[in-house]
């Protein structure tokens, strides 16, 4: 890798200032002349890639006017211009337009070669200007893009602008829980450039894509690679460094490949298949790319209570597990280093968990690949937008056992926030997109298209429509309300009220996706200590314990023999005034007693075990 230096240092003022509020442990040890340095892309890996994080130049204009001559100042890459790590900490308003500008020199291309700037996420809409000419533009805030800017640079140093609008929650647009003006459980937005911006060559001819899905059979994997010409694909396996399997075929279609006596991916034994791949023309490697797989299936079967129970590699698997915002207080939606990422998924197996649901939002790639090699299993919920389309009765009403409140006409598409087709269309593109972006990872066990009404609309045809594009996963398709009656949970979220049984009369497989928001107030690691928002409080760490051991052993407990598969606690850190976190806001502070909630989370599994008799004796299929 090569790590480019396009603008000046920043200024002495810059690197010494002092982040407002509380920081974690690696806000203040950063490489701030490359910060998230590290290859962006673990499924599809090319040894040559330049870097372009760092300080870039940044000036705020107009919402139609250009980058100006004169910045206003440095604003440090990946990290957004509202956080205190960016070095701006300043609210953008919606009218306004954001620019970053920096040089870089031309990597060698060669005579055919193609130059790929890549960034992985913008929030929210952006245009891209090569040497004062526009290279091309993207809206969404969470996915990553790439574009060719081949035939705009030149020999020497060229200039790169970014200028970008953010409507935040003024707009239909997916944002999950930015506000402009936070509070309660709505946070500080995250505009402009908030992930990794990078370069890399390739030749004419490239493997633009790769595709892995384990057999249904769990018995190999398929694997599709996309190329423009079509070229001839020869992959490699290997298992523990020693090659386990190779085949030759065609891109653009897919190719399943058999293994002998498969070693499964699972939270106890995170075992992960090397590949390489080769895009070749006769005896000629074209592009080279390594990667990873897992083989792991995802069923149902009817279990002891009579309803539906998960099956991860055929046995009955109980998900436990945080909710996961992914939000840090120094740096917004942006994790502050590799590190960071890895330490949230770790601490919570450490903790007895064995699931993390993360939380209307899409990370790094980095995230997935941590959560892959450390053991972790994930439901995956698509960022929301719209607005909520509840009131108070409908909410009611949907909870009444067999009655439907139904998501799919003209009233509850304006109350969602998705009367104008152009929001349908950008909700449904950005949700195939995730479903694309993420497919490889084999720690995500379960999609969840929408949370809570937050512009749900036609639930039961986007559940059809993730079920047909990804069979090979669960989908909760409305976590929360306004259950259509579909999808593969019966899923509820219930605060301060006791969790109570399943109906008799759904036999969807039963989660609770969200409950618990307990709260232990620490002041030395409070976001802002004039204000706090959460559910149920408790003075002393040690009160909190108590009520979590409580909540477990009498409310969760006696769930088991009714069918529960799985529970979701709120939530893994404090999050700004938030303070239900296991963790503080600044991860510096366990609220929770490690030996007491594993044992905990140990007593639930075995519970759930013997109810489900170790595991397959008392299932139908």
């Amino acid at each position: 890798m090569e790590i480019i230096s396009g603008v000046p240092d920043m200024t002495k003022e810059q690197k010494t200032r002092k982040d407002s509020g509380i920081s974690t442990i690696w806000g203040a040890t950063i490489d701030r002349t490359c910060p998230l340095g590290e290859y962006p892309r673990p499924q599809m890996v090319r040894r040559d890639w330049i870097c372009l994080n760092g300080p870039w130049e940044y000036a705020v204009t107009g919402i139609d006017e250009p980058m100006p001559e004169t910045a206003d100042g440095f604003i440090l890459v990946p990290f957004s211009f509202e956080t205190a790590l960016g070095g701006v900490e300043k609210p953008f308003p919606p009218d306004r337009k954001l620019h970053y500008r920096r040089s870089f020199p031309a990597p060698e291309t060669g005579s055919s070669n193609r130059i790929l700037l890549n960034f992985e996420a913008v929030d929210w809409k952006c245009e891209i200007f090569i040497n004062g000419t526009m290279a091309g533009s993207h809206e969404g805030g969470y996915l990553p893009f790439s574009i060719d800017i081949t035939d705009l640079s030149r020999p020497g140093v060229n200039v790169l602008v970014v200028s970008v609008t953010d409507p935040s929650d003024t707009h239909w647009q997916q944002r999950g829980k930015q506000r402009l003006h936070p509070s309660g459980i709505w946070y500080t937005p995250t505009s402009g450039i908030w992930q990794t911006v990078w370069m890399e060559t390739v030749p004419k001819d490239y493997v633009e894509g790769l595709r892995m899905t384990p057999l249904s059979g769990a018995n190999g994997v398929r694997i599709e690679v996309s190329s423009a010409s079509g070229l001839d694909v020869r992959a490699r396996i290997y298992e523990g460094g020693h090659p386990a399997a190779s085949a030759v075929f065609k891109s653009n279609e897919p190719f399943d490949i058999l293994l002998e006596s498969p070693r499964l991916w699972s939270p106890a034994d995170p075992f992960l298949y090397d590949v390489e791949i080769d895009l070749v023309s006769g005896q000629d490697t074209i592009d080279s790319v390594t990667s990873y797989f897992g083989i792991r299936s995802v069923s149902f079967a009817k279990g002891s209570s009579g309803r539906n129970m998960l099956l991860l590699n055929g046995s009955p698997v109980f998900l436990n597990g945080p909710l996961d915002q992914g939000y840090w207080p120094e740096s917004g939606l942006t994790p502050p280093c590799d590190a960071a990422m890895e330490f949230d998924i770790r601490r919570m197996k450490e903790l007895g968990f064995n699931a993390i649901r993360k939380h209307i939002k899409i990370e790094p790639r980095r995230w997935y690949y941590h959560a892959d090699r450390i053991g972790i299993l994930v439901i995956q919920d698509m960022v929301s937008g719209g607005r909520d389309m509840t009131t108070r009765r409908r909410v009611r009403l949907s909870r009444l056992p067999g009655h439907l409140v139904r998501d799919n006409n003209g009233r509850t598409h304006s109350l969602a926030w998705r009367s104008d087709p152009a929001s349908r269309e950008g909700y449904e593109n950005e949700l195939g997109g995730m479903l694309s972006h993420l497919h490889n990872s084999p720690a995500i066990i379960v999609w969840c298209p929408f949370n809570e009404a937050w512009g749900q609309y036609d639930s039961k045809r986007i559940y059809e429509k993730v079920r047909e594009t990804d069979p090979s996963r669960a989908v909760d398709h409305a976590s929360g309300w306004i259950d259509q009656g579909c999808g593969d949970f019966l899923s509820r979220h219930t605060y301060i009220k006791e969790l109570k049984r399943p109906p008799d009369c759904d036999k969807r497989a039963y989660l609770i996706s969200e409950y618990g928001g307990y709260n232990c107030i620490l002041t030395d690691n409070l976001w802002r200590d004039d204000d706090t928002s959460g559910y149920k409080y408790f003075p002393t760490t040690g009160m909190l314990m108590d009520a979590y051991e409580e909540l477990l052993k009498g409310q969760v407990l006696p769930l088991i023999e009714y069918g529960l598969c799985g529970t979701i606690y709120t939530q893994l850190s404090d999050v700004e005034i938030e303070t239900n976190g296991i963790y503080t806001y600044d991860r510096k502070v366990l609220k929770f007693d490690a030996m007491r909630m594993r044992s905990l989370h140990a007593m639930l599994d075995d519970a759930f075990r013997k109810q489900n008799n170790q595991g397959q004796g008392q299932l139908s299929t």
